[in-house]
Protein backbone atom coordinates (compact mmCIF):
# COMPACT_ATOMS: atom_id res chain seq x y z
CA UNK A 1 0.00 0.00 0.00
CA UNK A 2 3.22 2.05 -0.98
CA UNK A 3 2.49 4.72 -3.70
CA UNK A 4 5.18 5.07 -6.17
CA UNK A 5 6.52 8.03 -7.79
CA UNK A 6 5.73 7.39 -11.43
CA UNK A 7 6.97 10.93 -12.33
CA UNK A 8 8.85 13.38 -10.69
CA UNK A 9 7.00 16.22 -12.76
CA UNK A 10 8.30 18.94 -9.74
CA UNK A 11 4.90 20.48 -10.30
CA UNK A 12 3.95 23.89 -8.53
CA UNK A 13 -0.43 22.97 -8.65
CA UNK A 14 -0.61 19.07 -9.86
CA UNK A 15 -4.22 18.81 -10.43
CA UNK A 16 -7.41 16.84 -11.78
CA UNK A 17 -6.45 13.36 -12.81
CA UNK A 18 -8.21 11.96 -15.45
CA UNK A 19 -7.75 8.28 -17.15
CA UNK A 20 -8.27 8.51 -21.02
CA UNK A 21 -8.83 4.91 -21.92
CA UNK A 22 -8.87 5.29 -25.51
CA UNK A 23 -5.26 6.39 -25.69
CA UNK A 24 -4.14 5.01 -22.64
CA UNK A 25 -3.22 8.00 -20.50
CA UNK A 26 -3.80 9.50 -17.87
CA UNK A 27 -4.67 13.71 -18.69
CA UNK A 28 -3.82 15.84 -15.88
CA UNK A 29 -2.81 19.75 -15.14
CA UNK A 30 -0.55 22.13 -13.88
CA UNK A 31 -2.91 24.88 -13.09
CA UNK A 32 -0.60 28.10 -12.94
CA UNK A 33 2.25 26.48 -15.76
CA UNK A 34 -1.25 26.93 -17.64
CA UNK A 35 -0.48 23.35 -18.91
CA UNK A 36 -1.75 19.34 -19.76
CA UNK A 37 0.14 16.87 -18.61
CA UNK A 38 -0.45 13.17 -20.83
CA UNK A 39 0.93 10.65 -18.87
CA UNK A 40 2.01 7.51 -20.61
CA UNK A 41 1.67 4.49 -16.81
CA UNK A 42 3.12 2.21 -19.14
CA UNK A 43 6.48 3.98 -20.79
CA UNK A 44 6.50 6.46 -17.40
CA UNK A 45 6.64 8.98 -20.42
CA UNK A 46 4.67 12.50 -20.06
CA UNK A 47 4.40 15.25 -22.72
CA UNK A 48 2.50 19.28 -22.16
CA UNK A 49 0.20 20.97 -24.04
CA UNK A 50 0.55 24.75 -22.98
CA UNK A 51 -2.50 26.97 -23.26
CA UNK A 52 -2.82 30.64 -22.85
CA UNK A 53 -4.23 30.93 -19.34
CA UNK A 54 -4.67 28.72 -15.67
CA UNK A 55 -6.08 25.96 -16.44
CA UNK A 56 -8.34 23.91 -13.83
CA UNK A 57 -9.67 20.63 -15.69
CA UNK A 58 -9.56 19.02 -18.76
CA UNK A 59 -11.51 16.12 -19.63
CA UNK A 60 -11.64 14.14 -23.00
CA UNK A 61 -14.32 14.15 -26.23
CA UNK A 62 -15.60 11.74 -27.81
CA UNK A 63 -14.80 13.61 -30.77
CA UNK A 64 -10.90 12.72 -29.90
CA UNK A 65 -10.29 16.19 -28.70
CA UNK A 66 -10.08 17.79 -25.12
CA UNK A 67 -12.67 20.10 -23.26
CA UNK A 68 -10.55 22.24 -20.74
CA UNK A 69 -12.20 24.78 -18.35
CA UNK A 70 -9.75 27.62 -18.07
CA UNK A 71 -8.96 31.14 -16.28
CA UNK A 72 -10.34 32.20 -19.75
CA UNK A 73 -13.49 29.88 -19.75
CA UNK A 74 -13.99 26.95 -21.51
CA UNK A 75 -12.22 26.12 -24.42
CA UNK A 76 -11.35 22.99 -26.64
CA UNK A 77 -7.95 21.82 -27.25
CA UNK A 78 -6.58 19.38 -30.12
CA UNK A 79 -4.06 17.20 -28.35
CA UNK A 80 -2.06 17.06 -31.51
CA UNK A 81 -1.54 20.34 -32.91
CA UNK A 82 -2.08 22.40 -29.35
CA UNK A 83 -4.42 24.19 -30.94
CA UNK A 84 -6.91 25.77 -28.87
CA UNK A 85 -10.32 27.26 -29.54
CA UNK A 86 -12.34 29.21 -27.08
CA UNK A 87 -15.92 27.97 -26.59
CA UNK A 88 -17.62 30.20 -24.10
CA UNK A 89 -16.50 32.00 -20.89
CA UNK A 90 -19.39 31.96 -18.34
CA UNK A 91 -17.81 34.76 -16.00
CA UNK A 92 -16.59 37.59 -18.75
CA UNK A 93 -14.05 40.33 -17.36
CA UNK A 94 -13.57 38.77 -13.80
CA UNK A 95 -9.34 38.41 -13.96
CA UNK A 96 -9.51 37.43 -10.33
CA UNK A 97 -11.25 34.49 -11.05
CA UNK A 98 -9.99 31.22 -12.47
CA UNK A 99 -11.82 27.56 -13.23
CA UNK A 100 -10.61 24.76 -10.56
CA UNK A 101 -11.87 21.54 -10.63
CA UNK A 102 -14.09 20.06 -13.12
CA UNK A 103 -15.02 16.49 -14.41
CA UNK A 104 -17.67 14.96 -16.60
CA UNK A 105 -21.20 13.61 -14.79
CA UNK A 106 -22.38 10.66 -16.56
CA UNK A 107 -24.84 12.30 -19.22
CA UNK A 108 -21.78 13.61 -21.07
CA UNK A 109 -21.47 17.19 -19.58
CA UNK A 110 -18.81 18.98 -17.85
CA UNK A 111 -19.00 20.53 -14.62
CA UNK A 112 -16.60 22.87 -13.69
CA UNK A 113 -16.33 25.36 -10.50
CA UNK A 114 -14.83 28.68 -10.43
CA UNK A 115 -12.57 30.45 -7.16
CA UNK A 116 -11.05 33.58 -6.50
CA UNK A 117 -7.66 33.97 -6.73
CA UNK A 118 -7.60 35.29 -2.72
CA UNK A 119 -10.23 32.69 -1.70
CA UNK A 120 -12.70 35.52 -1.03
CA UNK A 121 -14.94 33.47 0.63
CA UNK A 122 -18.31 32.55 -1.51
CA UNK A 123 -16.56 34.59 -4.32
CA UNK A 124 -16.73 31.03 -6.90
CA UNK A 125 -19.93 29.20 -8.68
CA UNK A 126 -20.09 25.92 -10.17
CA UNK A 127 -21.30 25.81 -14.41
CA UNK A 128 -22.09 23.15 -16.13
CA UNK A 129 -20.95 23.08 -19.88
CA UNK A 130 -24.11 21.67 -22.03
CA UNK A 131 -23.37 18.81 -25.09
CA UNK A 132 -24.37 21.62 -27.09
CA UNK A 133 -21.73 24.09 -25.67
CA UNK A 134 -24.12 26.17 -23.83
CA UNK A 135 -23.68 26.80 -20.22
CA UNK A 136 -25.39 27.32 -17.14
CA UNK A 137 -25.10 28.23 -13.58
CA UNK A 138 -26.02 25.35 -11.39
CA UNK A 139 -25.02 26.49 -7.82
CA UNK A 140 -23.36 29.94 -6.04
CA UNK A 141 -21.37 31.23 -3.15
CA UNK A 142 -18.86 28.18 -3.26
CA UNK A 143 -15.18 29.46 -2.27
CA UNK A 144 -12.54 26.89 -3.74
CA UNK A 145 -15.08 24.71 -5.58
CA UNK A 146 -13.16 21.30 -6.16
CA UNK A 147 -13.61 17.14 -5.66
CA UNK A 148 -16.96 16.09 -7.83
CA UNK A 149 -18.38 12.47 -8.43
CA UNK A 150 -21.53 11.35 -8.92
CA UNK A 151 -22.63 8.17 -6.87
CA UNK A 152 -23.10 5.25 -8.60
CA UNK A 153 -27.35 5.23 -9.01
CA UNK A 154 -27.21 8.67 -10.51
CA UNK A 155 -29.36 10.02 -7.52
CA UNK A 156 -26.52 12.37 -6.32
CA UNK A 157 -23.83 14.81 -6.79
CA UNK A 158 -20.88 14.56 -4.26
CA UNK A 159 -18.71 18.25 -4.15
CA UNK A 160 -16.21 19.69 -2.04
CA UNK A 161 -15.86 22.96 -0.78
CA UNK A 162 -12.83 23.02 0.26
CA UNK A 163 -12.80 25.49 3.41
CA UNK A 164 -15.88 23.97 4.61
CA UNK A 165 -13.99 20.70 5.97
CA UNK A 166 -17.56 19.09 4.00
CA UNK A 167 -18.02 16.78 0.77
CA UNK A 168 -22.03 17.87 -0.09
CA UNK A 169 -24.28 15.32 -1.45
CA UNK A 170 -26.92 17.45 -3.98
CA UNK A 171 -29.86 14.73 -5.24
CA UNK A 172 -30.28 14.71 -8.57
CA UNK A 173 -33.37 14.89 -10.96
CA UNK A 174 -33.60 11.57 -13.45
CA UNK A 175 -32.09 14.01 -16.28
CA UNK A 176 -28.81 14.99 -13.91
CA UNK A 177 -30.21 18.52 -13.01
CA UNK A 178 -29.94 19.78 -9.25
CA UNK A 179 -32.83 18.69 -7.72
CA UNK A 180 -32.80 20.31 -4.31
CA UNK A 181 -30.41 21.93 -1.98
CA UNK A 182 -27.63 19.91 -0.74
CA UNK A 183 -27.13 17.67 2.54
CA UNK A 184 -23.31 17.18 4.41
CA UNK A 185 -22.45 13.48 4.14
CA UNK A 186 -18.95 13.85 5.06
CA UNK A 187 -16.92 16.05 7.10
CA UNK A 188 -13.21 16.08 7.74
CA UNK A 189 -11.83 16.66 11.08
CA UNK A 190 -10.96 19.95 12.02
CA UNK A 191 -7.92 18.78 13.71
CA UNK A 192 -6.44 17.02 11.05
CA UNK A 193 -5.64 20.43 9.54
CA UNK A 194 -6.03 19.45 6.01
CA UNK A 195 -8.76 20.39 3.66
CA UNK A 196 -10.21 17.92 1.31
CA UNK A 197 -9.32 18.76 -2.02
CA UNK A 198 -9.50 16.59 -5.22
CA UNK A 199 -11.93 13.23 -5.24
CA UNK A 200 -12.96 10.41 -7.00
CA UNK A 201 -15.42 7.17 -6.43
CA UNK A 202 -14.58 3.70 -6.49
CA UNK A 203 -16.87 0.62 -8.35
CA UNK A 204 -18.54 0.17 -4.43
CA UNK A 205 -19.61 3.67 -4.40
CA UNK A 206 -17.14 4.90 -1.72
CA UNK A 207 -15.13 8.23 -2.40
CA UNK A 208 -11.91 8.85 -2.49
CA UNK A 209 -10.22 12.38 -1.34
CA UNK A 210 -7.24 14.01 -1.30
CA UNK A 211 -6.32 15.79 1.74
CA UNK A 212 -4.46 19.19 0.91
CA UNK A 213 -2.28 19.24 3.87
CA UNK A 214 -2.82 16.02 5.28
CA UNK A 215 -0.42 13.97 3.51
CA UNK A 216 -3.03 11.08 2.33
CA UNK A 217 -5.83 10.16 0.04
CA UNK A 218 -8.27 8.85 2.12
CA UNK A 219 -11.67 6.35 1.72
CA UNK A 220 -15.02 7.47 2.93
CA UNK A 221 -18.33 5.94 3.28
CA UNK A 222 -20.89 8.47 1.75
CA UNK A 223 -23.78 7.13 3.12
CA UNK A 224 -22.56 7.46 6.74
CA UNK A 225 -19.54 9.68 6.80
CA UNK A 226 -17.31 6.89 7.77
CA UNK A 227 -13.64 6.68 6.84
CA UNK A 228 -12.45 3.57 6.11
CA UNK A 229 -9.28 3.65 4.81
CA UNK A 230 -5.79 6.15 4.36
CA UNK A 231 -2.68 5.92 2.63
CA UNK A 232 -0.02 8.16 3.36
CA UNK A 233 2.08 9.79 0.99
CA UNK A 234 5.49 11.37 1.29
CA UNK A 235 4.73 15.23 0.43
CA UNK A 236 1.80 17.21 2.57
CA UNK A 237 0.16 19.06 -0.11
CA UNK A 238 -2.21 15.88 -1.92
CA UNK A 239 -4.26 17.32 -4.23
CA UNK A 240 -6.56 14.82 -5.97
CA UNK A 241 -6.93 10.89 -7.24
CA UNK A 242 -8.10 9.02 -10.11
CA UNK A 243 -8.54 5.24 -11.37
CA UNK A 244 -7.37 4.22 -14.30
CA UNK A 245 -5.47 1.63 -15.82
CA UNK A 246 -7.27 -1.14 -19.02
CA UNK A 247 -8.62 -2.88 -15.45
CA UNK A 248 -9.46 0.21 -13.87
CA UNK A 249 -7.45 -0.60 -10.67
CA UNK A 250 -4.75 2.07 -10.65
CA UNK A 251 -5.00 4.84 -8.49
CA UNK A 252 -3.34 7.71 -10.07
CA UNK A 253 -2.52 10.71 -7.08
CA UNK A 254 -1.48 14.21 -7.97
CA UNK A 255 0.47 16.47 -5.74
CA UNK A 256 1.69 20.46 -5.34
CA UNK A 257 4.86 22.28 -4.35
CA UNK A 258 3.45 25.58 -4.56
CA UNK A 259 4.04 27.41 -1.19
CA UNK A 260 6.70 25.02 0.31
CA UNK A 261 9.88 26.21 1.66
CA UNK A 262 13.62 25.11 1.18
CA UNK A 263 13.10 23.18 4.41
CA UNK A 264 9.59 21.58 3.22
CA UNK A 265 10.91 20.97 -0.47
CA UNK A 266 14.21 19.24 1.24
CA UNK A 267 12.05 16.95 3.04
CA UNK A 268 9.55 16.46 0.58
CA UNK A 269 12.17 15.94 -2.57
CA UNK A 270 9.17 14.29 -4.37
CA UNK A 271 6.15 17.12 -3.66
CA UNK A 272 4.55 18.55 -6.92
CA UNK A 273 5.21 14.59 -8.64
CA UNK A 274 2.69 12.07 -9.87
CA UNK A 275 2.25 8.66 -7.82
CA UNK A 276 0.65 5.48 -8.57
CA UNK A 277 -1.01 2.46 -6.40
CA UNK A 278 -2.33 -0.48 -6.84
CA UNK A 279 -5.35 -1.30 -4.32
CA UNK A 280 -6.31 -4.03 -4.99
CA UNK A 281 -10.03 -3.07 -6.33
CA UNK A 282 -11.80 -0.86 -8.83
CA UNK A 283 -12.82 2.44 -9.42
CA UNK A 284 -14.68 4.15 -12.26
CA UNK A 285 -14.27 5.11 -15.38
CA UNK A 286 -13.96 8.50 -16.18
CA UNK A 287 -16.83 10.28 -18.62
CA UNK A 288 -15.71 11.42 -21.56
CA UNK A 289 -17.58 14.80 -22.75
CA UNK A 290 -20.45 14.05 -25.74
CA UNK A 291 -19.92 16.07 -28.49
Amino acid sequence: MQPCCVLDAQAGLAEGPHWWAEKGVFLWVDIEASRVGLFDPVARSNRFLDLPSHVGAVVPTTAGDLVAATAQGFVRLDPDSGVVTALHDPEPGRSEHRFNDGKCDPWGRFWAGTMAYDFSPGAGSLWRLNNDFSCSLQWQELTISNGLAWSLDRRFLYLIDSPTLTVMAFPLTSTGGLADHPTTCITIPAEWDALPDGMCIDAEGKLWIALFGGSAVTRWDPQDGRLMQTVELPCCQVTSCCFGGPDLDQLLITTARRGLDAQALGDQPLAGGLFQLSLGMKGCRSEMFRV
